[in-house]
């Protein structure tokens, strides 16, 4: 029993066996957002430093303290 391919993935498939090079520039855009290492540290600090949020600023009864 053959598998169901859908049109989109058959188009893709010929894409990539007429540009081979798209498979190397796809992993060089990833890289570019994902593929990156974490600074724990400086992650929690970022997160420290921020100030509480106020529920609802919005609201014409808020006081804002500093």
């Amino acid at each position: 029993m053959a598998l169901y391919e859908s049109e989109y993935t058959q188009f893709m498939r010929e894409q990539k066996k007429k540009y081979p090079e798209w498979s190397a520039a796809q992993l060089e855009g990833r890289a570019l957002l994902w593929d990156k290492k974490i600074d724990w540290r400086e992650r929690e600090q970022f997160h420290q430093s921020s100030l509480p949020r106020h529920p609802y600023p919005y609201d014409v009864n808020f006081k804002q303290t500093s």
